[in-house]
């Protein structure tokens, strides 16, 4: 994924959309930030100094799915497997049924992007019929994050199956890329020299989130501003 913020606008479609599409619950009153949950989130960043040289920037931040050759800081401290990462696709998963709540990749994630479920999730009857039958709502004291819309993946696999296309090629578009009203983010596969988000990581504009960590994170982002990328690296 790669994500241009100098197109940004913090309008927040992304992290609505990605709500939405992936059942996230809310609860009646989300003043509690501590206890909310957002996949997407949407930061706020500035540059720290006065009128005129005043600057600031919006910087969307889903799960990075890093592709460390050690493994995801998450998946290496996981005691049950619970989350793991595809070798195909680089998605790495949460499997909910199997997660017994321990947070250990709440704490390893340097990224802050999962959230804990500390309450059953409820949603207004009128809005139980329109919850994704194609993505299952998590329970009480389990941990969630972006899959980067993993199950619009194993949908355009099966249709390229059906087509008598490799599923291994099939693409697809997770829901914030699909919503954003710029196309700041766009989706693909870095593997492919010639698709678009692989040419966006060779932009001179491109940076990754605490790259100095070495975790090989897949989201990049775009910035002509040398401050917003010494900030993505905590360089300040």
């Amino acid at each position: 994924m790669a994500i241009d913020l100098d197109r940004c606008t913090g309008c927040m479609a992304c992290s609505v959309a990605c709500q939405a599409e992936n059942n996230v619950s809310f609860r009646a009153d989300e003043s509690d930030k501590l206890r909310s949950i957002t996949w997407l989130e949407v930061y706020h960043l500035q540059n720290g100094k006065e009128y005129p040289d005043y600057q600031f920037t919006y910087l969307p931040r889903p799960c990075m799915h890093c592709d460390s050759p050690h493994h995801s800081p998450c998946t290496f401290v996981c005691p049950v497997n619970a989350t793991t990462r595809d070798e195909v696709s680089g998605i790495v998963n949460h499997i909910y049924p199997r997660c017994i709540g321990c947070r250990y990749c709440i704490v390893a994630c340097p990224y802050h992007a999962r959230d804990f479920n500390w309450w059953d999730p409820k949603w207004p009857k009128s809005m139980e019929s329109m919850l994704s039958p194609e993505v299952s709502t998590r329970m009480r004291g389990v941990v969630e994050k972006c899959t980067f819309c993993h199950h619009r993946l194993l949908k355009a696999r099966s249709k390229a199956y059906l087509d008598g296309i490799d599923p291994n090629e099939a693409t697809y578009v997770p829901a914030c890329a699909e919503a954003c009203p710029t196309k700041a983010i766009t989706f693909g596969n870095l593997l492919d020299p010639e698709s678009e988000v692989a040419k966006l990581s060779k932009d001179p504009r491109a940076f990754r989130i605490l790259a100095k960590l070495n975790t090989e994170p897949k989201v990049y982002y775009l910035s002509k501003h040398q401050w917003v990328h010494k900030l993505g690296d905590n360089s300040f």
